[in-house]
């Protein structure tokens, strides 16, 4: 069973809907006991860190995410949710910390002549060819992202893809059984549902 953890963050309907559309039967919920039976989990979301932290920590589900990592369940944070999986972010004003799950911090894209923050659309990803979230993925693949803060992962045996846009981007993370991906699987095509079997297969 795969459960899409519900904070209250959004775009989870349309991860729902992937799921559902490559065969798999997800659950939404919040529940601890539902989240820590699942043999998958998956936190999406969009939105602002420091709120979605802030409704994380009402519904009482860092600990329950810490302990679903902890032992081991493969889970996947996508978009808002792999920000969350990080130290902190430099969106949040009065530095709330992430999960911690994996060590780094978001920044925000600098201010640059000739490119939009937030950055919107399909980049091309450059991918670790050890990764297991992008098995049979072509390198150079399009996937679709919507987002104006991006991860610096402390580690650089973690990241398992990057992009370029304005910097170089991390655009995605693996370290043993977490995922994360910056870019939405859910809306990039055969790409990210492969990407999405591939979780699902883990």
């Amino acid at each position: 069973m795969i459960a899409i953890v519900d904070y209250d963050a959004g775009n989870i309907k349309s991860v729902e809907k992937a799921l559902t559309f490559i065969g798999e039967e997800p659950v939404v919920t919040r529940e601890a006991d539902v989240i820590l039976r699942a043999d998958h989990v998956i936190v999406p979301g969009v939105g602002a860190f420091e709120d979605a932290m802030g409704r994380m920590n009402a519904y009482g589900l860092p600990e329950v995410l810490q302990d679903v990592a902890g032992k081991g369940t493969p889970i996947l944070g996508i978009c808002l949710g792999l920000q969350l999986f990080f130290t902190g972010s430099e969106e949040s004003e009065h530095n709330v910390p992430g999960l911690g799950l994996l060590p780094g911090r978001i920044v925000r894209f600098p201010e640059t002549e000739g490119y939009k923050i937030p950055h919107m659309g399909w980049n091309s990803i450059h991918i670790n060819p050890e990764s297991r979230l992008f098995k049979g993925i072509p390198e150079n693949s399009y996937v679709y992202f919507v987002h104006s803060y991006y991860l610096k992962a402390d580690c650089k045996e973690d990241v398992a893809a990057v992009t370029e846009y304005i910097v170089d981007v991390h655009a995605a993370a693996e370290h043993e059984n977490i995922f994360a991906t910056q870019f939405h699987p859910e809306k990039s095509g055969e790409t990210g549902l492969q990407i999405l079997r591939n979780f699902a297969a883990l």
